[in-house]
């Protein structure tokens, strides 16, 4: 969340950025909760101040009379110490729900727009590739190969879900392979982090846990939820510590499935494997200085480039609309391959990586010390190494071959320990 009296000192701004990314939250109330707890707060120290000055006094030489009026004294004072602390826990929770609402601001060169066909193209690497046949989308692809199955999944577990099969299980198990040695070439640290967060991780984290907006599955009487990413279990992984500043940046891989609701996802962007409740990713995650983030999420952006460079697929970067940031974000890079069986050759994305300053920080309250012995949030950046279900899409696709086969990645068969898929 966005610290409240930067929110009272910048109004403007702030509700400006509030209109720029097409979000419903109110600064104005923001600020009138803010100045109301500030006043209950200072009302509720002065209270206290008399509590104790009245205590201090029972302690002296009294008559009976003064005695008894003091007695009197501290009861009315602890009475409205009472109804000061009420109605300041009441403008404090009213106030938390409203912050919450209030997104990042958003980086000053994130270009402005609603949609995701807003985003500006900034790279393109690689020529989509010309067939001199009609390709097949991945889905007839996996059914014709017996690598995928929709429809025994959605028996067993319902729509948008699947079985991977023969090959294709070793292709998951080789991304994964191949993603995690380059990271581990880049010095991060590696986690298979757990598949349930708390709510309030989420919460710090700028999902939504619970209503029918949420994205994510909510466990029943739990209080947890199944994560939408490792972004959710490795940015709570140092929640309520201060990190060493000698020992930032802490940089984390973490490989998890990842459970989404998808609610009103349909169409034919979304199908087969490109939108589904469950998938297997490898993400980065950045604990920083805030001085660093910004470098760093250049950073993370090269290193998704060098992963998808080295599967020879053509892809493009797109610098994120303020539309399409998402609350948490101060500007975020994506990543979109080109899949010659959607829509006739269109791109998709594939990664993203966000810088999200302090604004997870402040809410996570993750903190280090500087060097003037104040404890500062750290900046908080994440992004997606191989979203295996979109990589495999992109692969399946682009080297398909006439005779139905498909050829391998280069970079993948030491893994796989097959060049090739065939009937």
């Amino acid at each position: 969340m966005l610290d409240y009296r930067f929110i009272k000192e910048n109004l403007d701004a702030v509700k400006a950025n509030i209109a720029a990314r097409n979000m419903d939250a109110d600064a104005d109330e923001v600020v009138r909760l803010f100045d109301k707890r500030t006043e209950l707060v200072t009302k509720l120290m002065e209270l206290q101040a008399k509590r104790n000055e009245n205590a201090k006094a029972m302690k002296g030489k009294l008559s009976p009379e003064e005695r008894a009026k003091l007695i009197e004294d501290g009861k009315a004072i602890k009475e409205q110490i009472a109804v000061v602390e009420k109605e300041a826990n009441e403008a404090e929770e009213a106030l938390d729900i409203a912050g919450r609402k209030i997104p990042n601001m958003a980086h000053p060169d994130a270009p402005v727009g609603k949609v995701d066909s807003e985003n500006l193209e900034v790279k393109v690497v690689g020529t989509p590739r010309k067939f001199d046949f009609e390709p097949k989308d991945h889905v007839q692809l996996g059914q014709e190969l017996d690598l995928i199955d929709f429809d025994e999944a959605t028996k067993v577990s319902g729509p948008k879900f699947y079985y991977l099969k023969n090959e294709c299980v070793f292709l998951e198990q080789a991304l994964v392979l191949y993603a995690l040695n380059i990271l581990r070439k880049h010095g991060f640290t590696p986690f298979i982090t757990p598949d349930v967060a708390r709510a309030e991780i989420l919460q710090g984290i700028g999902f939504n846990p619970r209503g029918n907006e949420s994205n994510v599955y909510n466990i029943e009487e739990e209080g947890t939820c199944l994560v939408a990413t490792a972004e959710i279990t490795l940015g709570g992984y140092h929640s309520n510590e201060i990190l060493d500043k000698s020992k930032l940046p802490l940089m984390y891989c973490g490989l998890s499935h990842c459970f989404r609701r998808e609610a009103g996802s349909a169409g034919q962007f979304s199908k087969g494997l490109y939108r589904v409740h469950q998938f297997t990713k490898l993400e980065m995650f950045v604990y920083c200085l805030p001085e660093d983030s910004d470098r760093l999420h250049e950073q993370l952006r090269l290193i998704e480039e060098e992963i998808f460079t080295g599967l020879g697929l053509p892809f493009r970067v797109v610098d994120t609309c303020t539309g399409d940031l998402g609350a948490p974000a101060y500007r975020k890079w994506d990543l979109e391959a080109w899949m010659p069986g959607r829509n006739g050759g269109e791109w998709g994305e594939v990664t993203s990586t966000s810088n999200c300053t302090d604004f997870q920080a402040r809410r996570l309250n993750v903190r280090y010390k500087d060097d003037d012995g104040k404890n500062k949030y750290v900046h908080m950046l994440n992004g997606t190494a191989v979203a295996v279900s979109r990589a495999m899409v992109a692969i399946l696709e682009n080297y398909q071959n006439a005779d139905g086969s498909i050829t391998v990645p280069e970079a993948l068969v030491p893994f796989c320990g097959f060049d090739v898929i065939k009937r």
